[in-house]
């Protein structure tokens, strides 16, 4: 069985603990784009869609940052490959599925161009932490320069043509992966969901529309375009993740002074899970990582043990289990040699300081803001950021 040469490069997230973060996992800029004159590929037949593929390919090609890339069309690669760039979020799960589409693959992996998705090209950049406007930039100069050598169907009155009507406009769909097992753990997630909801965001689980949150895990994005700049779109978002942070910060807070016992039976039991299991599904190592993940942000873990686990988090998935075997393996060989590995991997790993956290959260922490709609007739509202180790976005 063969995979793709980039499966497990130096890039992989967390493989030196650059992008290992509290709370924001990443954050991803997607833009979503048309070629003028050219039917969308849901009405496009088979020899157009090709066609198309071909002036895409051709143009991102000439890109500096596709260099040395990766130019796979989907039907030359197999389910369990397709599988892999799915959960590795270089493709979306329409895309696996289509049988003209394809894709342009950086070779750091923190840019991805799906061709004949949804729509003609859906420019994604993904990077490590609260780098949103990177990300931002990063997205706009490839636009930019795909711009100058492939028409795209624009308007000046709805502007970007796509073929979802939520995404026209700026075609810019810009998102968030947040680790929030506070909230989660103290029962006031809903409530979270909830109103960033009524203020036009959405919140999905690990692998994005249409999934369930597995290990703590939430994306968070806008959901509508049209009517509304870039500028503007990024700092809404900014504003609520950098509440949702806060709130996630107070619940963890909460927790350890309300019912440590309850917290630290939870990472314990995880602790030994990931030790001494010799079966593991993936639902079940995605929780006990999750709770391995807040014991590092606890001081509980050494801060590296972070980046180990994020690595893990992406490798327990099905296809990488295979892969890292390099054979087609039943869900019940994967329970097996998922469990294996992780022992593998957490051999050294000592276990959760349980006197470094009391010690580290002692202090009181400041006053609770409440979940409320934004007011838009105020200047500048977002509220100072919380004092956490993740870079705060630039915006």
């Amino acid at each position: 069985m063969e995979f793709p040469p980039f499966i497990f490069p130096e890039s992989e997230p967390g493989a030196h603990g650059q992008n290992a973060q509290p709370i924001v996992l990443s954050t991803r800029i997607r833009l979503a784009r048309n070629l003028a004159g050219c039917p969308f590929p849901a009405k496009a037949r088979a020899l157009q869609r090709r066609q198309i593929q071909k002036r895409c390919f051709d143009a991102l090609a000439t890109l500096p940052r596709m260099r040395d890339g990766h130019f796979l069309a989907m039907d030359s690669i197999d389910n369990l490959n397709r599988t892999l760039l799915v959960e590795r979020h270089l493709i979306s799960k329409e895309l696996a599925s289509a049988k003209t589409g394809a894709v342009a693959i950086s070779h750091d992996q923190t840019c991805s161009v799906m061709v004949n998705e949804e729509d003609h090209l859906r420019i994604q950049v993904m990077r490590g932490g609260f780098q949103l406007l990177r990300a931002w930039r990063t997205a706009t100069h490839v636009d930019t320069a795909l711009e100058r050598t492939l028409a795209m169907a624009y308007t000046g009155r709805l502007g970007y043509l796509t073929a979802c009507p939520t995404n026209v406009g700026t075609g810019l769909r810009a998102s968030a992966m947040l680790h929030l097992p506070g909230l989660v753990f103290d029962g006031e997630m809903q409530r979270v969901i909830r109103a960033v909801n009524q203020d036009g965001l959405v919140v999905r689980g690990w692998h994005g529309e249409g999934s369930e949150s597995t290990g703590c895990i939430f994306q968070v994005s806008n959901q509508h375009t049209l009517g509304s700049p870039e500028q503007a779109i990024l700092e809404h978002l900014v504003f609520w993740l950098r509440h949702i942070i806060e709130h996630e910060q107070h619940a963890r807070y909460r927790l350890l002074r309300q019912n440590a016992p309850r917290l630290v039976d939870r990472i314990m039991r995880s602790y030994g899970t990931l030790t001494l299991a010799h079966l593991l599904k993936t639902g079940e190592a995605m929780d006990a990582l999750s709770c391995m993940r807040l014991a590092c942000d606890l001081g509980m873990l050494p801060l590296e043990t972070r980046a180990l686990v994020d690595r893990l988090t992406l490798r327990c998935q099905p296809a990488h289990i295979q892969a890292i075997v390099k054979e087609k393996l039943n869900p019940a060989e994967r329970t097996f040699i998922r469990a294996r590995l992780f022992r593998e991997a957490f051999a050294n790993t000592p276990p959760p300081d349980l006197a470094f956290a009391r010690k580290l959260f002692s202090p009181s922490p400041a006053p609770e803001r409440s979940l409320r709609r934004r007011r838009r007739n105020k200047p500048n509202p977002t509220p100072n950021p919380p004092e956490t180790d993740a870079p705060q976005p630039e915006i």
